[in-house]
């Protein structure tokens, strides 16, 4: 899995205003999204501080900045997410990279997304039910 990109082919300028852009978009379109929205409507009491934190984290695994300390794992384990959500997610989080990074970019954020919704779903739902999907519980 390629996580940063190499410092050298991007401009640090442009690379950080397309993660913000990204990031923005993201939330535009996971808002308005009937799978999604309403988490984000439940979960997220205020948006500028929100994105910010998000863009920062971003910015950290793409860039290598140091702007984010936390682990993002934490602070998702107790959101009302199934199973489902995460396929819509990344569906999400691909078009907003494509619509809003340069090629290199996108793609390095987008298999770092993929690898975080897999090793996420893994955490939260680490169970099978009976018919072999994720569940948090046992079957």
């Amino acid at each position: 899995m390629q996580a940063e990109i190499n410092h050298t082919d991007v401009d640090a300028a442009a690379a950080e205003a397309a993660i913000r852009a990204c990031v923005r978009r993201f939330y535009e379109l996971g808002g308005a999204d009937p799978l999604l929205g309403p988490i984000f409507e439940k979960t997220i009491s205020e948006l500028e501080p929100h994105l910010e934190i998000v863009a920062n984290f971003w910015s950290h695994a793409l860039l290598g900045t140091t702007r984010y300390q936390g682990t993002p794992f934490g602070v998702h384990v107790n959101l009302p997410v199934e199973p489902q959500h995460f396929a819509r997610w990344i569906e999400i989080f691909r078009v907003a990279a494509k619509e809003t990074m340069p090629e290199t970019l996108s793609a390095s954020a987008i298999a770092r997304a993929e690898h975080m919704t897999q090793c996420f779903q893994s955490g939260l739902s680490p169970f099978k039910d009976g018919e072999g999907r994720p569940s948090r519980v046992p079957a």
